[in-house]
């Protein structure tokens, strides 16, 4: 038996090698399997790439801010520059202001982060207002929307930290909303903009001692808000509204207002990225140039306020003023055949 057994030391070099190609094989196996998974995920998830704009981009040390023709961003009202963030109000009564860039943009699919500060001396629910990222039309007019001119022509976001409606407890602020508007649509700010908003979420960002974000997504015409205010480094879905169409050409902007009741509204950074996005030959052939912003689906539609009469309007205008006016003429008609009548009878 012993004459024709394998020495332990080569079945023992045996083993190892067996062990050795086992494990590069598992090895091997797995590296396969991550990218298959890896592969197949991104198929079902694409993720477009990002470049950030730089001219549609407001970071330290704010160099493109101020009041030169070759500025990319400007400032307004009480809106004031330090080395640490732009101050677009103080925590002082009364006070308004904004910052909005020179530069119309013409990206099609694009991502805006903001890291913003606010906080104030106040205690929960003595201060106000909140702040506002817009994408309008219009830019560089005061008003009394975060201070932002009403009645506004493109996209507002909105980070509100006073309640003015105290009927409805369904909201816990600070709230964040957004709101399309086409011009003719009014911001409703004694109902906190319930009358005009796309939805939204509750978001601690008053008074914490961690960084807040805010991420807003254009894509494919559908809009998405996402925060990053709990100090976990980690975006969170606030609000996404499909079958949203906005024009190009509007300006990127941002502001703030205090009343009798105040808060320091700071921007730290506002960066924009352009998004590379794929589209296939039939979207491109079905793609119409946006004229006036709109959403197809909302709980409270965008109406598009119409000066004139329809044609169906004044189909019905005519028919019922020729009805009215044959009543008349018949009316006048029976009126006069029976004075005639009476007439008559005066000679007999």
């Amino acid at each position: 038996f012993w004459k024709y057994s394998v020495p332990i030391d080569i079945m023992e070099n045996i083993f190892f090698q067996f062990f050795y190609f086992f494990f590069n094989c598992i090895v091997v196996l797995v590296l396969v399997l991550a990218l298959v998974e890896r592969g197949s995920g991104n198929n079902n998830a694409y993720e477009p790439e990002e470049f950030l704009k730089r001219e549609y981009s407001l970071t330290k040390p704010y160099q493109g801010l101020g009041s030169s023709s070759s500025s990319h961003w400007e400032l307004s009202g009480n809106a004031m520059i330090t080395p640490e963030h732009v101050r677009l109000t103080p925590d002082l009564q009364s006070r308004q202001g904004a910052v909005w860039s020179r530069i119309p943009c013409y990206i099609r699919d694009w991502e805006l982060q903001v890291h913003f500060k606010i906080h104030g001396q106040g205690k929960k629910n003595l201060n106000g207002d909140g702040l506002a990222i817009w994408l309008t039309k219009e830019r560089m007019q005061a008003g009394p929307v975060f201070g932002n001119r009403n009645l506004f022509t493109g996209l507002g976001i909105f980070v509100d930290t006073y309640p003015n409606e105290d009927k409805h407890h369904e909201r816990v602020f600070p709230y964040i909303s957004a709101m399309v508007g086409n011009g003719s649509l009014a911001y409703d700010h004694d109902q906190d903009g319930r009358n005009a908003d796309l939805g939204g979420c509750t978001a601690s960002v008053r008074n914490v001692d961690h960084d807040t974000f805010l991420l807003v997504r254009y894509m494919r015409n559908t809009l998405m808000i996402m925060v990053d205010v709990e100090g976990k480094q980690e975006w969170k879905e606030c609000l996404e509204v499909p079958g949203v169409h906005l024009p190009q050409g509007y300006h990127f902007g941002a502001s703030s207002v205090t009343g009798d009741l105040s808060d320091n509204h700071d921007l730290i950074s506002f960066k924009l990225f352009e998004l590379t996005v794929e589209r296939s030959p039939e979207e491109l052939e079905n793609e119409e140039e946006v004229l006036i912003p709109s959403v197809d689906y909302r709980d409270v539609p965008v109406h598009v306020v119409d000066e004139g009469m329809s044609t169906l309007t004044l189909f019905f205008l005519f028919v019922f003023s020729v009805v009215g006016l044959v009543l008349l003429i018949v009316v006048a008609l029976i009126i006069y055949q029976r004075w005639k009548d009476r007439s008559r009878k005066r000679f007999y």
